[in-house]
């Protein structure tokens, strides 16, 4: 009996050990009645969480799962942005690296496009490419949260540069090592800017990812995270453009549009990472996240159709999973990525930026890692795209 009542023990202690892995992050509910969840499961040392937050009900008790779109599309991201989506960004490919396969991501893609009147991105026009992280088509085992973080993706490259080419590299896992090497194949097969929207808890051991992440000529952006203040990588890497994010709401002013820091928004001092050359704050001695940010705040989401992950048909999502493939996009209406050194450009040209001074995503001593402010902060960066100047 002793022995059965020690295995019970330790069953027990397993099955919560994997449940700690498994299960979604959290799912969030305000005082408003608004309610979100992330999408991917949490994730241990050496892999990686995806950044996409899905909202399950407004404060109206509506459920955004339905058969038309009611997130922010891409007309309202190019005004909000000021962006030239319509006549440039042609010859230029936007790679995006996720975990997984989405088996129906080309299909999906059609008709986020076709919604919203943007050309057709297909494998047979050549505008859609899907690849192992090997570069072939031997794709990995179905995931329903990545695969919506992948729809996420290739909807906000869609809605902010439709003239690109769309290219899709699946990991073969969440693991770093997998991920990189997806990244690898990416810029191999002719990206210009590659957006990763995941990220993993800052490690000791995280110098030896960083490689992946460094590739001279071509743009890496990612995720800043969405647990609030504090660092995650491949954001923190000297060599990566690392995207915050904000909360974006239609306005009265001359704009149209407002931003605040979203509260989710990862930020703050790497404990590890070196300080690029191009940054001069002065309260971190390290790399400081972020350089730039977009919107992010599920409260202010946008429209993402999916029909292989949690759900079926017209969703909305926020996290910085919508940030980072909207600036890598921008990247690619600017077309400079062979020219610029990953976010040096941004802190030269901060006056093609909208400057975001309200907001905090946690608690720093109310220093600007965690406070939004005039100029630089953490939760922000430099502020969000007006146009494509900065890029």
């Amino acid at each position: 009996m002793k022995q059965y009542f020690r295995l019970l023990c330790l069953a027990t202690a397993a099955s919560l050990a994997i449940l700690a892995f498994s299960a979604p992050a959290f799912a969030k509910q305000t005082a408003n009645g608004f309610r979100s969840h992330h999408i991917c499961t949490t994730a241990s040392t050496g892999f990686a969480q995806c950044s996409a937050i899905q909202v399950d009900s407004t404060s109206q008790g509506l459920t955004p799962k339905a058969s038309s779109p009611s997130g922010l599309n891409p007309a309202d991201l190019q005004a909000a942005y000021n962006l030239p989506s319509a006549t440039a960004g042609s010859g230029q490919t936007i790679a995006i690296v996720d975990a997984y396969n989405d088996p129906n991501a080309e299909s999906d893609l059609a008709v986020y496009r076709s919604q919203f009147g943007l050309p057709a991105c297909t494998t047979a026009n050549g505008c859609f490419r899907k690849v192992d992280q090997n570069g072939g088509t031997n794709y990995p085992r179905g995931n329903s949260g990545w695969a919506e973080e992948i729809a996420l993706d290739l909807d906000m490259v869609s809605a902010i540069c439709p003239n690109c080419h769309i290219l899709l590299v699946e990991a073969s896992s969440n693991s770093f090592t997998n991920l990189g090497t997806a990244v690898n194949t990416a810029v191999s097969l002719g990206a210009n800017a590659v957006s990763n929207s995941y990220g993993g808890s800052e490690s000791s051991g995280e110098s030896s990812s960083a490689s992946y992440y460094n590739h001279p000529g071509h743009i890496i952006t990612a995720s800043s995270g969405d647990g609030g203040y504090g660092v995650e990588v491949p954001a923190a890497y000297n060599t990566v453009v690392a995207v915050g994010g904000t909360s974006l709401s239609r306005s009265s002013t001359t704009r149209g549009w407002t931003e605040t820091a979203w509260s989710g928004a990862g930020s703050g001092c790497s404990a590890y990472i070196t300080k690029p050359s191009w940054q001069s704050d002065s309260g971190c001695a390290r790399r400081t996240v972020a350089d730039v940010s977009a919107v992010a705040n599920p409260n202010t989401g946008v429209s993402v159709y999916d029909t292989y992950g949690q759900g079926s048909g017209w969703m909305v999502f926020g996290g910085t999973s919508v940030a980072s493939p909207i600036i890598a996009s921008v990247y690619g209406l600017a077309g400079n990525a062979s020219s610029v050194n990953a976010a040096s450009s941004l802190y030269s040209h901060t006056g093609s930026l909208y400057d975001v001074t309200s907001g905090s995503n946690g608690s720093c001593g109310g220093s600007y890692l965690c406070t939004a402010t005039t100029g630089y902060d953490g939760p922000t960066g430099l502020g969000t795209p007006n146009g494509t100047g900065a890029f």
